[in-house]
């Protein structure tokens, strides 16, 4: 009986630890509101230096096509101020385009992993955050599967252990809870980008604009 006790904890430690094949369609995480360890009280998970002159705040959605417009425009940019000092980044992950994956509640998943990422494994959130875009699903389709996410973010090195977590939905209360702060404080569509604190009104789809006004935020 201890034999097989063992054995049965070893299974569903592994069928865990792959994420269960856990179905898109399972129901939204009613437990509590749990925040990953890099948020900060407003609700972003934050990279970069504490110092950084420039405070760039970004509101995305995984499902979200001009997200994805933006993200193939700014990211190397974006990345690199960041490595640089330049930046301190925020990113708020937005869970409101869920009624736009066939009741996969893609974006709610997606947000979920990042932020467990963002919690176990900070330094991989930028290489997984990009790894995410890169492999973007439709609007109006069930996006991607879990496996499919766990998939993306070991190719951008995050360490097996955690992508093993996602499929605990830790953070999807705290996704819901941070979804709904950002919408009533006014935040409506995404991509949102706020520099120090004030809406970029420029090109968020092209190379160079969004960089011109960060260089001269530094510049004071």
């Amino acid at each position: 009986m201890i034999i097989l006790a063992l054995l049965v904890a070893i299974v569903i430690s592994l069928v865990n630890a792959a994420g269960g094949g856990s179905s898109p369609q399972a129901a939204p995480s009613a437990g509590p509101v749990v925040t990953p360890s890099t948020a900060n009280a407003g609700g972003a998970l934050v990279v970069g230096r504490a110092d950084a002159p420039v405070r760039l705040e970004i509101f995305l959605d995984y499902m979200c096509p001009f997200c994805g417009r933006f993200e193939r425009a700014n990211a190397a940019e974006v990345n690199r101020l960041v490595a640089d000092g330049t930046v301190r980044l925020e990113l708020y992950p937005l869970s409101f385009l869920d009624r736009m994956s066939s009741g996969s509640r893609y974006s709610t998943r997606s947000a979920n992993a990042i932020a467990t990422v963002a919690d176990r494994a900070p330094d991989k959130l930028l290489a997984f955050n990009g790894a995410l875009f890169a492999s973007q699903p439709e609007e109006n389709t069930s996006g991607l599967t879990d496996d499919q996410i766990a998939t993306l973010a070991a190719s951008a090195g995050v360490p097996a252990d955690v992508v093993g977590t996602f499929a605990e939905r830790r953070f999807e209360s705290w996704v819901a809870s941070m979804t709904d702060g950002v919408m009533a404080s006014g935040v409506n569509s995404t991509p949102t980008v706020r520099i120090n604190g004030t809406k970029f009104t420029g090109d968020l789809y092209t190379v160079g604009p969004l960089t011109q006004a960060i260089t001269s935020a530094k510049a004071g």
